[in-house]
């Protein structure tokens, strides 16, 4: 294994953690912005927060945008420290954007709309399509990214051999 190749996995074993968080971050802020965008503005289905005036649904989705892009900008600085310190990892990157994705979407297709019942996906439609699709997704990507983490893991405890093997 080259020396450039062993330094490389060094610095990713080193920053394992911080290569997860960014892209939970960035998975979480990304999809969050995918659904202020489409079903918030473009769609029109609903607000962060429907059980107000449009004055106050407005504010909301504001805030929720904000938030949205704290969380992406937050992962890609993350990203950017990794790529400087020659650290990043993106098979790690990738299950947590899943994971922080699926995450989130989980969180408010379970959290805010059944148990605060703040919004819905949609109104006046038979709602159970959308709940299962929108859950279900989640939950697929919260498994892909479980299963993305778990095999870099694994690529990271062979490599640690071939290392220990080839000094």
């Amino acid at each position: 294994m080259a020396e450039s190749q062993v330094k490389n996995w060094t610095n990713r074993k080193s920053y394992q953690k911080r290569n997860l968080w960014a892209g939970i971050l960035f998975g979480l802020g990304f999809v969050a912005f995918l659904d202020e965008t489409l079903f918030h503005q473009l769609l029109h289905w609903h607000k962060f927060y429907d059980k107000s005036t449009v004055a106050i649904g407005l504010v909301s989705d504001g805030l929720f945008h904000a938030f949205s892009w704290f969380a992406t900008v937050g992962g890609l600085y993350l990203v950017a420290d990794l790529r400087r310190r020659n650290a990043l990892w993106h098979k790690m990157f990738w299950g947590g954007k899943l994971l922080g994705g699926g995450a989130f979407q989980l969180y408010d297709g379970t959290i805010q709309h059944k148990v605060m019942r703040i919004h819905q996906i949609r109104y006046h439609v038979d709602i159970v399509p959308y709940d299962v699709v929108w859950n279900g997704s989640a939950i697929v990507m919260i498994a892909a990214g479980l299963l993305l983490i778990k095999s870099a893991r694994q690529n990271a405890r062979s490599a640690e051999r071939l290392v220990l093997h080839a000094t």
